[in-house]
């Protein structure tokens, strides 16, 4: 019974002293991950003053949106994904692809054809950047375009949750020293896990905030203004079909071969069929002599 006592109250102190850290890790690393570079450098006058909007006592988790037209989509996501790489960012989703209009195919020669493929390439695009350095990647990809169809830049003001998840913090581990002060019994170990768990959640979500804060989330849509054209080189076809089709000879000699397979089949169905062949012929047999029989009868009456 005291062996039980002793363990009860170590694991209700291992319990407190986890819920203390856990919570000081939460706060410790939301302050940590939520500073930002008051001196960063000012965007040019071409950049909404969101993308670079700084404010005392406030935090907000800045995205943007920019759907442009380029002169060329594979090489402008070449650039965009070497500038996001020098920024300190990461490329979180890349899908480029090219839309195909119509494609013909000419002959050139009896050996060679060209592929003639209308296509339009577009390119759609996320990624992540230093939340500092937003205004900069977005003057880097300004310069990239043709035309701009539209650009959406928003900054979320979170401060109040930030405020919500330090007193979640505080509850959280308010809630571990009461547990740890409770008398030994089988609902403890129960209590003590859904708070970890809370705790645990708390944590996750404050750390989510903290990325966001840290790296702003960019979706770029970009794509050729006008249709492209690309010939291939390819075999033609229709040449080579008509080298390899047969002459009169073989068509006449295959067909002379299935001539005579056919008939093979139809001498194997006539054997099959024997029995109501023989049947057949009893019936014709048994009715051309019974016609003799019926006129022999018919002229003795008369």
């Amino acid at each position: 019974m005291k062996t039980t006592y002793r363990l009860s109250i170590a694991t209700a102190l291992l319990l407190a002293l986890y819920s203390c850290k856990k919570g000081e890790a939460s706060s410790q690393e939301l302050k940590t991950y939520s500073t930002l570079d008051s001196s960063a450098s000012i965007a040019s006058d071409s950049i909404s003053s969101a993308a670079t909007m700084e404010m005392k006592d406030k935090q907000f988790i800045k995205t943007a949106e920019v759907n442009m037209e380029v002169k060329d989509v594979y090489d402008t996501t070449i650039s965009i994904e070497k500038s996001v790489q020098d920024l300190g960012g990461f490329v979180t989703h890349s899908n480029l692809h090219s839309n195909v209009v119509s494609e013909d195919t000419y002959n050139t020669s009896n050996e060679s054809a060209v592929l003639v493929k209308k296509y339009q390439t577009e390119n759609t695009m996320q990624v992540r950047i230093p939340t500092d350095k937003l205004g900069p990647f977005l003057t880097l990809i300004n310069d990239k375009k043709l035309f701009l169809n539209s650009r959406v830049i928003n900054a979320e003001d979170v401060t109040s949750n930030i405020k919500y998840a330090e007193l979640e913090s505080r509850r959280n581990k308010k809630t571990a020293d009461q547990i740890a002060q409770m008398n030994t019994h089988k609902d403890k170990v129960n209590m003590g896990n859904s708070n970890m768990k809370e705790g645990n959640q708390q944590q996750l979500e404050t750390m989510n905030i903290a990325d966001h804060l840290k790296y702003s989330t960019v979706d770029i849509y970009i794509k050729e203004p006008k249709i492209r054209s690309a010939a291939i080189p390819v075999t033609n076809t229709e040449n080579i079909d008509d080298q390899y089709k047969s002459d009169f000879l073989y068509s006449a000699k295959s067909a002379f071969v299935d001539g005579f397979y056919l008939i093979q089949k139809i001498f194997i169905a006539l054997i099959t069929i024997w029995p109501l062949l023989l049947i057949a012929a009893a019936v014709v047999f048994f009715l051309r002599k019974r016609k003799p029989a019926e006129k022999q009868q018919n002229t003795t009456e008369i």
